[in-house]
């Protein structure tokens, strides 16, 4: 079937939120931050919806991959200058990582603001997030995402970062035109992330 692909609206945060929470069950980072997994089950879809509803939202860039209606993979994107999340977005997203965190929140805020200091500072689209429910892996929902936005950016002559969580999906990306740029090692026994730049073509 063919996968379509649109711009999210509020009503879909919550559907969105529990595929990306999935996606992202098995991530390192994430697996770090909350090791418990049936925590982590009930932590994820709340971070992610709390991050879509008060802060990619309100940059128009958030997209979602669907086939007959049901979604199968979503990407939260920033535009050029807007990746840093504003005091009162932080604000509106706390009391949610409070709760789906609990006295696990410091292990999130340190690998936040580790990815904030090495942050790119050119503008640039950043890809912060994108994840395909396990069920439709490797059927194309997330090759679907990633052309939609690059060929924006291509269309803009505009370059794209990401971090990849996973080595294993390093390969992935390279095939999109990202090179490697940098690792970042989480402190206190974190997992690994590779910084990846694409520049536009």
């Amino acid at each position: 079937m063919a996968i379509d692909v649109a711009p999210a609206r509020r009503s879909d945060v919550k559907t969105l939120a529990r595929v990306l929470g999935r996606a992202f069950h098995d991530d390192p980072v994430m697996m770090w931050m909350v090791p418990n997994g049936a925590r982590r089950a009930k932590a994820l879809p709340r971070i992610f919806a709390a991050m879509t509803r008060h802060h990619f939202l309100a940059n128009d860039a958030v997209e979602i991959a669907s086939t007959a209606g049901a979604v199968g993979a979503a990407a939260l994107w920033d535009p050029p200058g807007r990746w840093k999340q504003t005091a009162i977005e932080e604000l509106r997203m706390l009391p949610a990582f409070l709760l789906a965190m609990g006295s696990e929140g410091r292990r999130g805020q340190v690998v936040s603001e580790l990815m904030k200091r090495h942050h790119p500072e050119e503008p640039h689209w950043y890809l912060a997030v994108i994840g395909s429910d396990p069920g439709v892996r490797g059927t194309g929902f997330g090759q679907a995402l990633m052309a939609s936005r690059l060929d924006r950016c291509d269309a803009e002559g505009a370059p794209a970062y990401l971090e990849s969580t996973k080595e294993s999906n390093v390969p992935y990306y390279l095939r999109f035109g990202f090179e490697v740029t940098g690792e970042l090692t989480v402190p206190d026994g974190g997992p690994t992330m590779w910084q990846m730049w694409r520049s536009p073509r």
